[in-house]
């Protein structure tokens, strides 16, 4: 994934996740739910915003790499 210079607010994250939750594993379904309860920094927005970008398009490899970088953030948040 490339950089991207975009701020992506809170309510961009909780849109592009409703829009991929349907693809994505239950544990990191749970675990973003907790994620939204809470106030998160600007990078960490930004980082889960890029993880579920295109989630459902991606292969099974970079859905693997997607699900290890999005628990090892929620689970520290």
């Amino acid at each position: 994934m490339g950089t991207c210079n975009i701020d992506h607010s809170h309510e961009d994250v909780r849109k592009k996740y409703e829009v991929q939750s349907e693809f994505l594993p239950s544990g990191i379904n749970d675990l973003l739910g907790a994620f939204f309860e809470k106030e998160q920094t600007q990078d960490i927005l930004n980082e889960v915003f890029h993880l579920l970008k295109k989630y459902d398009l991606a292969d099974e490899k970079e859905k693997a790499e997607r699900n290890r970088r999005l628990e090892l953030i929620l689970k520290n948040v």
